[in-house]
């Protein structure tokens, strides 16, 4: 593209020095001021590319002005009575130059000044009717330098200063929506950078997950293996409890061990094969409240809500929902598990709402708010991820179900923040039901 570029680039270089080697070939022959003003003209128009850059807001100002003077200058060495040269095309080179640099408006300004200095040159002319003494006023530098302009003179003289304001305008049109249409590419050249970008990452992610969901085929199968002599050590470990006699403690203590152990990794095995398998959703219309109350009742049995000080705040007339009754009630007791976990030994205040998304009801949104220590800001786009925990025990699959389970009920669940509250706080948006049998709620 730049070779490109630099090659129409000399091939204009060389038509500017071919139309100026004409002119010079022109009369006046033995004009040597016409010859090196013209020179001049010819190296000024080959380094202008290098003046621009050198002053990139001057710049423009000084080519301009600088062409402007050069052609007035030509003009009064062409012809005895300069307002009458055929040079006058000259002043075209400054009026396009402006247009090529500036806009409409300024267009005009620098138009109006290249004729400006052409009409100069009619202060020592006479007009028809204009006395001599107000021709000598106006810069006659000697009576015989005196001519006459008629009104044909008038009108032709207007004609060719229209023509400067017409090819004026003409080339900064063309070279306005030059501009535009550049900048169109560029954006245009930046929204498919972008594009291609975000395809580029498209595909990666859809690499990864690829990966990850072979991953996950290989450990839901290696999961499901591992359970059977999970089961096998199991079985020996409570047998052996069983016949050890009561003076072989360290013995039995080791098979207890044992029966622990195997305890935690094969609920740790169901908790991943949780994950890994698809879920199959029985859905019914259920009132929300009453599967919040099982999961809270459900922690409550484990002991996990001792120190805890329990508000509910349920919206009246709430609309059931499209669920899976023991899946979402999985999806609660994980969080209401997870609160009163975060907020410790010492115990805090777990808070529980219900309440419609809207004045439609579409949605229904639960609330499970903790006045623990809170999570991290940067980790609550993470924490719905597989294995990843902010507990110093745990695998980080509690939460990564929970998400599962929702997104399958075509749910959302998010870490929002509560002003003037600490802690954290988990919000559960799930569909309302539109089934004309599911009857509001009375809670």
């Amino acid at each position: 593209m730049a070779d490109k570029s630099n090659a129409s680039s000399r091939w204009l270089d060389l038509l500017w020095v071919l139309f100026l080697v004409g002119l010079a070939f022109l009369p006046p022959n033995n004009e040597p001021h016409k010859l090196i003003i013209l020179a001049i003209i010819g190296v000024f128009q080959l380094l202008e590319r290098r003046v621009i850059p050198a002053a990139p807001i001057r710049g423009r100002y000084y080519v301009v002005l600088i062409k402007l003077g050069l052609a007035t200058i030509l003009i009064n060495h062409t012809q005895d009575v300069a307002i009458n040269s055929s040079y006058y095309p000259i002043f075209y080179l400054p009026v396009m130059t402006a247009a090529m640099y500036f806009g409409p408006m300024g267009t005009l300004l620098w138009t109006s000044l290249a004729s400006a200095a052409y009409c100069s040159y009619l202060f020592p002319v006479q007009a028809v009717g204009v006395p001599r003494w107000l021709a000598r006023l106006m810069g006659s530098g000697s009576e015989s330098a005196v001519f006459t302009i008629n009104a044909a003179g008038i009108s032709e003289l207007a004609m060719r200063m229209l023509f400067f304001f017409l090819v004026g305008m003409i080339v900064n049109r063309f070279v306005m929506e030059y501009r535009n249409q550049v900048r169109r590419y560029q954006e245009l050249t930046e929204t498919l950078s972008e594009t291609n970008r975000s395809l580029k990452q498209a595909q990666a992610e859809a690499r990864r997950a690829e990966r990850l969901a072979a991953l996950g085929q290989l450990s839901a199968g290696l999961a499901h293996e591992i359970r059977n002599p999970l089961g096998v050590i199991k079985g020996s470990a409570e047998i052996l409890m069983q016949k050890l006699a009561a003076s072989e403690v360290l013995a039995k203590e080791l098979a207890g061990y044992i029966y622990t152990e195997v305890n935690r990794l094969s609920a740790l095995v169901s908790r991943f094969l949780d994950f890994a398998r698809p879920s199959r959703l029985a859905l019914e219309a259920r009132d929300l409240t009453a599967v919040l109350e099982k999961a809270v009742k459900a922690v409550a049995d484990q002991g996990a809500t001792t120190n805890v000080v329990i508000e509910r705040n349920y919206a009246p007339g709430l609309p059931q929902v499209m669920i899976d009754e023991e899946l979402c009630e999985q999806v609660f007791t994980n969080l209401v598990l997870n609160a009163c976990q975060a907020m410790g030994e010492s115990g805090g205040t777990l808070r529980i709402r219900l309440k419609p998304e809207n004045q439609l009801r579409t949605t229904v949104i639960a609330e499970i708010e903790d006045t623990g220590p809170g999570i991290a800001p940067d980790m609550k786009e993470q924490i719905f991820n597989p294995f990843v925990t902010t507990k110093k025990f745990g695998v980080g699959l509690g939460l990564a179900i929970v998400s599962k389970i929702v997104d399958a009920h075509g749910g959302s669940v998010q870490v929002v923040s509560t002003p003037g509250h600490p802690g954290a706080c988990f919000r559960v948006s799930l569909p309302a039901s539109r089934e004309r049998g599911a009857e509001p709620s009375s809670s």
